[in-house]
């Protein structure tokens, strides 16, 4: 059974979750939930590491006790200590912690106080008055427990997966299938190959030579759970994360019409559908037919010639205005992780990251880049180390240091800082004047109104020193809904202050959505797609970032780090 970083990760984030309720060593939780990170963002498998006899305490913030347990759930795919918790403890306490209105502290006590132990039980709590009775709760707690209660009812109960654990699944068995005797052509399609946020179902099409086998192996396949059917055209599996896949096997003669309809969306599907109507044409999965004639449908290129069409990529593939796009010949000419110069995001061990500041700076050299932006905290994201103006000029000085030893490089000298309650930012005017870049951001006060937020926003921006709103919205997907914020307001103010926003390009951020790059591009507001990079490997993120900057039809202009720092210099100067 292959075990995944995912699933350590996964592992290692309960423990801190089990422990945190608990009431453990902050600490120690601390600790967890870092290690729980370091492995996510992670490029090499940990059990490939393994194999390799690598040490995992040499990986930053991981010592000898949490690489034997990392370890432990790598050979055996169970931690004993997470099983001992999970049996103290509901395992609905966890999922409760992630809702907004509760923490850690909030969930033992409605465990402790009223006994609850799953969401059925926190429903009826709520709406039985018991909760705002509780000390630390009251009338506006309840209320909003309540409202994350609801929202996740309408979200349906059919799991859905962030792409990057997709990926972390998909990739291996896409690899295993590619390796069985006979495979002509496999592609991913669906929302996967949409490169959509989250993914549902994942379909795999396949075309191989006659006589080859590709469905018993891949019934057979070893993180396959559970056997939902089992075909010679098509085949159905449940993956151990609970990822269903489905296999079919395509004939080559239709092959890309077969993928054009498997990729979707259903709503791109029906408008090409009722183009062939309108053209005497018959458009399906098996291909272009004119009266019985199979006349196109080799290559996803012959369906979309059939219509009148260019190729559409097929993150555009919405039904959102990419027809009228292709037939006056202006589809986008999407950017490209090729396009990238820099990174506009990233941490040290000066605050949270977890390695320094030449560590960084060489690991971005060696993917090319000519730039990279550090942007530890400032002061008041005390719980990560933040930087005084003080601390902030000593780093100053390191960056100056070591920037004469790189050729055609540099360390941008920059920081991440907050913008307090009142709009105003957390350091002084004095010391943001000495940065190359500024990368303001919100963490705290994010309850506030959605009047109150934007007015905080927008008078930020006014300070002469701020350069880029980083991820704009503070949504984690499947965990924690963005702060109310009028986006059209804020990217106005954006345009009138020239400033920019960041696409965060963490895969649980992905901050901003699609919508919003492309109302951006539409007010002719550039973005920085950023990794938040809080390790070297975090650095490989930024191919997330261009997944969804290229479903918000930005072309590589529309983004400020595919210029070089002498462009990128003018275009961040305040007029």
């Amino acid at each position: 059974m292959p075990i995944h970083n995912s699933d350590i990760a996964d592992s290692l984030s309960k423990v801190a979750d089990l422990l945190d309720i608990k009431g453990a060593n902050p600490f120690r939780v601390r600790a967890y939930r870092q290690a729980s990170a370091t492995i996510s963002g992670l490029s090499q498998n940990i059990t490939d590491m393994l194999d390799q006899g690598k040490n995992l305490s040499d990986l930053s913030g991981i010592g000898q006790d949490l690489a034997g347990k990392i370890q432990e759930i790598a050979e055996t795919g169970r931690l004993k200590q997470l099983k001992e918790l999970e049996a103290e403890l509901p395992e609905a306490l966890p999922r409760m912690m992630q809702m907004e209105s509760l923490g850690p502290k909030r969930v033992k006590t409605l465990y402790d106080k009223l006994n609850i132990k799953s969401l059925s039980d926190l429903e009826s709590a709520a709406k039985s008055d018991k909760i705002k009775a509780l000390k630390g709760f009251g009338q506006k707690t309840q209320d909003k427990i309540l409202d994350e209660l609801e929202r996740l009812q309408q979200s349906g109960e059919k799991q859905r997966f962030r792409w990057a654990i997709a990926e972390d699944y998909i990739k291996p068995l896409q690899d295993y299938l590619q390796g069985i005797d006979g495979v002509k052509q496999l592609d991913i399609a669906g929302s996967y190959r949409r490169r959509k946020e989250t993914v549902g179902d994942v379909d795999i099409l396949v075309s191989w030579k006659q006589d080859a086998d590709v469905m018993d192996p891949f019934v057979r396949y070893e993180d396959v759970e559970r056997i939902l059917a089992h075909g010679d055209t098509k085949s159905s599996v449940v993956l151990r994360n609970g990822l269903q896949v489905d296999l079919r096997v395509v004939p080559q003669a239709g092959y890309g019409a077969a993928l054009h309809y498997f990729t979707g969306s259903k709503a791109h599907n029906i408008a090409v559908r009722k183009m062939g109507v309108d053209r005497g044409f018959k458009i399906n999965e098996y291909g272009v037919y004119k009266g019985g004639k199979r006349i196109a449908g080799k290559t996803e290129t012959e369906v979309y010639e059939q219509v009148g069409l260019p190729f559409i990529p097929p993150e555009l593939r919405e039904n959102n205005g990419e027809f009228k796009a292709a037939e006056s010949n202006d589809l986008p000419e999407l950017i490209d992780l090729s396009d990238i110069k820099g990174d506009l995001q990233s941490h040290t061990t000066a605050s949270d990251g977890k390695f320094s500041l030449k560590d960084m700076a060489e690991a971005a050299r060696k993917k090319g880049y000519e730039y990279l932006a550090v942007t530890d905290h400032s002061k008041r994201v005390s719980v990560a180390g933040g930087l005084d103006d003080k601390k902030l000029e000593q780093q100053l000085q390191r960056i100056e240091k070591l920037n004469p030893s790189f050729e055609d490089f540099r360390i941008l000298k920059s920081i991440e800082v907050d913008i307090l309650e009142d709009g105003s930012l957390d350091l002084s005017n004095d010391i943001l004047k000495e940065l190359d870049i500024v990368i303001c951001s919100i963490h705290y006060n994010t309850q506030l109104t959605e009047k109150q937020q934007t007015k905080r926003v927008i008078k930020a921006m006014q300070n002469p020193h701020f350069h880029i709103f980083a991820h704009p919205t503070g949504r984690l997907i499947g965990e924690r809904e963005p702060y109310k914020l009028d986006m059209d307001a804020v990217m106005d103010a954006a345009k009138d202050n020239n400033c920019f926003l960041e696409l965060n390009a963490q895969p649980v951020r992905l901050d901003l959505s699609d919508t919003h790059c492309r109302m951006a591009k539409e007010k002719g507001i550039k973005l920085a797609i950023s990794t938040d990079a809080h390790t070297t490997d975090d650095l490989d993120h930024m191919r997330f970032g261009i997944g969804q900057a290229r479903r918000g039809w930005l072309e590589a202009d529309d983004v400020l780090n595919t210029h070089s720092w002498n462009e990128l210099k003018t275009l961040l100067k305040k007029s």
